[in-house]
């Protein structure tokens, strides 16, 4: 089943990412132009964690959002593997 909808993290993510992919045609740039690999590899890491924390985002608001709509209104005692699962899933 596919759903499309928009959480209240998605501009944050989309932020994100265009941050990344300013900082993504930066490094191409630099390379074309024979900079020093150290400042290419600082600028690669940059992308990296911009595009990290956006996926880091987009999974936890889906888990926040999306399956609390999905599992509903379940007792305490039956949501404690939910609860644990979506605490377990903040440190991937």
């Amino acid at each position: 089943m596919s759903r499309s909808s928009v959480h209240e993290t998605h501009p944050d993510v989309v932020k994100r990412l265009k941050r990344a992919e300013g900082h993504l045609r930066s490094v191409v740039e630099m390379i074309e132009a024979g900079r020093s690999c150290l400042d290419v590899a600082q600028q690669l890491h940059a992308v990296e964690k911009a595009i990290g924390q956006a996926k880091k985002t987009f999974i936890r608001d889906h888990l926040d959002h999306c399956l609390e709509d999905v599992i509903g209104d379940l007792p305490r005692k039956e949501r404690q593997p939910i609860d644990e699962f979506k605490l377990i899933a903040r440190y991937l």
